[in-house]
């Protein structure tokens, strides 16, 4: 019976399909983020930008949308025109609100799909982004200062922190891990974590450290009274907002001057990592990217703390320099 249900609801939310079938726009959305997402943040982000142009739109259909809508949206955007703050959106903001409508109007205009007879951002372009992520990381000491405050407040926030920067976990990732997710190697010689609802839907297993193993341990038996936690026991029931503010209020409090946020922990995971000596596939693989190349935006930093070219002049020059 619960299968049927399910089955009933996910054919409401999917209707059958033919390309004369005239749907509502609500209807074409839903069966995009039913087809095409599967991440919970993923989707609603998705929404959120899907929902944000039909405003824009003042009841122009979707089917009806054309390269002039969407190039006039993404102008809305850039220039703060039509917003109720009036203020700009930064490049990243604006590719946030674009790509999800990219993708869109890309799968609707699929063949053996055809709900819309053409795409009308074939030509348009996502802006240009800033990789700032270089420069947002932690020293060593800037970690142990920081985790240091986050002990004084409590097992779960050390937890949290220590979670960040050793195994490089995004905010959603970590307030969703359940004890069930935890499971030794074939030889039971150490504990790897699955994260099973990463960016994308993808799924991915993380090494998980053996000291931070028994603080784990320590903390599940604390939450449920007993030597044995459940599998469906959620280790962190903190939200992924919450989350932020803890790192943030961590960060307010150390001498340091930068404000870090836990992504800030996510690239420190990979600076260090490198750092220390560690592969390129192997932080690719822990953090979960699709692509080498957004690993190897981390190895330019490291790169530029090794010895560079100036270093290598002063030594051949050092008999004339005080």
């Amino acid at each position: 019976m619960k299968t049927e249900n399910n089955l009933l609801a996910l054919r409401q939310k999917i209707p059958s399909h033919s390309p004369d079938h005239n749907y509502t726009d609500e209807q074409i959305i839903q069966m995009f983020l039913s087809v095409c997402t599967t991440a919970p943040n993923t989707r609603r982000n998705y929404y959120r930008a899907i929902s944000d142009f039909q405003n824009f739109l003042s009841g122009i259909p979707l089917k009806d949308v054309t390269w002039r809508e969407i190039e006039a949206y993404k102008l809305s955007l850039t220039q703060g025109i039509y917003r109720t703050s009036g203020r700009p959106l930064a490049p990243a903001s604006v590719a946030a609100f674009i790509a999800p409508l990219k993708s869109f109007f890309k799968w609707g205009s699929e063949d053996g799909i055809s709900i819309f007879q053409h795409n009308p951002t074939a030509s348009v372009r996502i802006p240009t982004t800033t990789v700032t992520s270089r420069r947002h990381y932690l020293t060593k000491n800037e970690v142990g200062e920081l985790l240091e405050i986050l002990r004084e407040q409590s097992l779960r926030n050390y937890l949290i922190g220590l979670s960040l920067v050793l195994l490089g976990l995004r905010v959603s990732e970590l307030s969703g891990i359940r004890w069930g997710d935890f499971h030794n190697d074939a030889l039971g010689t150490s504990t790897w974590l699955t994260i099973s609802h990463a960016k994308r839907g993808k799924v991915r297993e993380v090494k998980v450290p053996q000291q931070l193993w028994k603080l784990y341990l320590e903390h599940a038996r604390s939450l449920c009274d007993t030597s044995d936690p459940d599998q469906d026991l959620v280790l962190f029931q903190v939200t992924p907002r919450q989350i932020q503010r803890i790192i943030k209020a961590a960060g307010e409090r150390s001498r340091f001057v930068k404000r870090p946020t836990p992504h800030w922990l996510r690239h420190t995971n990979a600076t260090l990592a490198l750092l220390q000596g560690a592969s390129l596939q192997q932080v690719q693989e822990t953090l979960g990217h699709s692509h080498i190349n957004t690993t190897q935006r981390y190895l330019h930093t490291v790169e530029q703390m090794k010895k560079a070219a100036p270093d290598f002049v002063q030594d051949c020059l050092q008999e004339y320099i005080d």
